[in-house]
């Protein structure tokens, strides 16, 4: 182990970019960002991916990270009987998986080849190279599982997250370079995260969030553990803010945006057959009070509008919105009794000075207050 972590190293700095990339032709710049990349997985996860490989025998990897196979209620028999059968297929050493990638390389070049001098492939060497590809994947599986199992009970079932990882897993293996030295597995890692990551934050939640915030939302699960950790206690927003290097009111941005929604179906306690929607206050209807106000204020303006000759109430009650809820102007009154605006004005004020008059006008007042 010590050997192969001194060969790491002195390859490292033999590859290792300068700082800044203005010398780098745009060209090449995927091939940089790759080395980057590579770099940063085998410091990250090159001790974890060896310590893990060497227990990844038949069954010993479900074993180690709690997945039983079989008379388990943690697994559907589905995602068992998937366990079992990937569990068959034997681990690659580095030389075979030097050996598979060079197969799957020879059939890139083929194709290509063939592609320019527009003949035809060499068979043999592309169906050599199909058969990595499906060998190299297939002995691999265990390694989505292992990844997978990470993130349950974000939004996902275990299927489903395994069914993303193997297509992460799927472009490792076609962006693969042997080359490079790591071990396939090390750099297989990322894309498996990647897409399982991106998975969650694309079909886990009702509400789509982007990837980028998704990331976010998580860093700031992490900070805020830390600081737990740190403090003895919850973190305030402040010191969220601080440890992340953003506004206090990003921090609440952020917590507003990850809130879930909740079903108004949810039920209340346990034996109760009420839901949170009898709970929740429809606020565009009327209260009781509301509606027992509204009915008595209905039945005084009966009352005093009893008192007008039916020409006045009627005209009354148009104008002043009483009929349909809306208020008419006196063209459109006039329009409807075939007068004039000028007679209508003349009615309604003669009708109104009745009721100035009226006692019983005087206990609308009391609505008003």
């Amino acid at each position: 182990m010590a050997t192969m972590l001194k060969e790491q190293d002195k390859e490292q700095s033999q590859t290792s970019l300068p700082l800044g990339m203005e010398n780098v032709h745009p060209d090449s710049a995927y091939d940089v960002i790759e080395d980057i990349h590579s770099h940063m997985l085998e410091n990250e996860a090159f001790l974890e991916e060896e310590e893990e490989n060497e227990e990844l025998e038949e069954g010993a990897h479900f074993k180690k990270h709690g997945i039983l196979i079989a008379g388990t209620s943690d697994v559907d028999d589905s995602v068992a009987m998937y366990l079992r059968e990937i569990g068959r297929a034997p681990l690659l050493t580095a030389a075979e998986e030097v050996r598979l990638a060079q197969a799957i390389e020879a059939s890139k070049n083929e194709r290509e080849r063939a592609r320019q001098l527009n003949v035809h492939p060499d068979r043999r060497t592309i169906e050599r190279g199909k058969e990595a590809h499906r060998h190299l994947i297939e002995a691999n599986l265990r390694l989505v599982v292992s990844v997978a199992k990470k993130y349950t009970g974000r939004g996902l079932s275990l299927q489903d997250l395994i069914q993303e990882g193997n297509t992460g897993l799927i472009g490792a293996v076609d962006k693969f370079d042997y080359t490079k030295g790591y071990k396939f597995s090390t750099y297989a890692t990322w894309w498996i995260r990647q897409a399982v990551s991106r998975a969650i934050a694309n079909q886990a939640r009702t509400i789509r969030l982007p990837v980028h915030l998704a990331e976010t939302i998580n860093r700031m699960g992490r900070v805020s553990r830390a600081l737990v950790q740190e403090l003895g206690r919850e973190p305030t927003s402040q010191e969220i803010a601080d440890k992340m290097g953003i506004s206090p009111e990003k921090v609440m941005e952020i917590i507003h945006v990850n809130q879930k929604p909740v079903s108004l179906e949810t039920p209340i306690g346990e034996d109760s057959d009420k839901n949170l929607g009898d709970y929740v206050e429809d606020e565009t209807s009327t209260t009781p009070t509301e509606g027992a106000d509204r009915q008595l204020l209905k039945e005084q303006i009966n009352k005093v509008l009893d008192n007008l000759s039916e020409r006045e109430r009627k005209i009354i009650q148009i104008r002043f919105g009483f009929v349909d809820g809306q208020s008419h102007s006196l063209e459109e009154v006039g329009k409807t009794f075939n007068v004039t605006r000028e007679r209508i004005r003349q009615i309604e004020a003669k009708a109104l000075r009745k009721l100035r008059q009226l006692s019983t006008t005087h206990h609308l007042q009391d609505y008003l207050d």
